[in-house]
């Protein structure tokens, strides 16, 4: 699987200021046990280089990040959850297909 680095892994600590520069950010919650989310990891990356410039990406392992995951009612993953303006507009829950993907994300933007 090769990863380009476009998706950098943030905690709890970097979470808001993250998600309050970011015009427009999709947040993927994922764990490393999670066979879905090691699917989706590959179609993230793309949709980061894709969305470049439009929409920040960046991922919360939830394992490590436990109240991060609480807080925002993270209850399967993967979960990608869109900001806008630092407030929640919309998720992606499941492993779906880049275009899916791409197709829910271009509604943000």
């Amino acid at each position: 699987m090769a990863v380009n680095n476009e998706v950098e892994e943030i905690s709890e600590k970097q979470f808001n200021s993250f998600v309050s520069k970011s015009e427009i950010c999709a947040i993927d919650f994922w764990a490393s046990w999670c066979m879905p989310c090691l699917i989706m990891h590959p179609v993230i990356e793309e949709m980061a280089g894709k969305f470049k410039g439009k929409i920040e990406f960046a991922k919360v392992n939830v394992d490590d990040n436990s109240k991060l995951a609480e807080k925002f009612s993270v209850l399967s993953i993967p979960t990608l959850i869109i900001f806008k303006k630092g407030k929640e507009v919309g998720r992606i829950i499941g492993s779906l297909s880049q275009e899916k993907i791409e197709e829910k994300l271009r509604k943000y933007i």
